[in-house]
């Protein structure tokens, strides 16, 4: 399993990130626009994709972070994992990410979000895509598979063993 930003907790379970994958660095410009195709805009200085209502009494969000940077593919062009956070947006997982790829002509196109933490699996979809589990709370993960167009919903795991999610 890769996993994003050196450590992830997905139930009891930490795996650090495995040593031969490195970040790739990205010019400011590169930043904005993939915060940009992310959806996310600037608010007060930070990049924000989910900010709760200011009459709802939820805490306002941080602002996105680039959590990840990195070919997943193997097609030379980098793909980035934007991460943003609050429990209104969120959900109990608190948490949700977009994975955005770089396309030919210099542009960031969304190839998935969800709420969670996304791992990268060593199973492969299309075109050498990998597999991801959303981590989240709970003990039975979603598994998203590349099919060429979309990631969709393959299975559901835990620490790597198939799993029913509770109904």
């Amino acid at each position: 399993m890769v996993v994003l930003g050196g450590v992830c907790a997905l139930g009891s379970m930490l795996t650090p990130a495995l040593a031969n994958s490195t970040d790739l660095q990205l010019s400011d410009a590169d930043k904005a626009a993939l915060f940009k195709a992310s959806g996310a805009v600037q608010r007060k200085g930070a990049w924000v994709i989910c900010e709760p209502p200011a009459d709802s009494g939820a805490p306002a969000s941080a602002g996105v972070t680039l959590d990840t940077v990195r070919d997943l593919n193997g097609d030379g062009r980098p793909e980035a994992v934007v991460i943003d956070g609050g429990t209104y947006c969120y959900g109990h997982a608190g948490t949700g990410f977009q994975l955005l790829s770089k396309q030919a002509n210099g542009s960031w196109k969304v190839m998935t979000g969800n709420s969670g933490m996304p791992a990268f699996l060593k199973t492969k979809g299309k075109d050498g895509w990998p597999d991801i589990s959303v981590g989240g709370p709970g003990f039975c993960f979603p598994v998203q598979r590349w099919n060429g167009k979309t990631y969709e919903l393959n299975r559901f795991e835990y620490e790597g063993k198939r799993c029913k999610p509770p109904r």
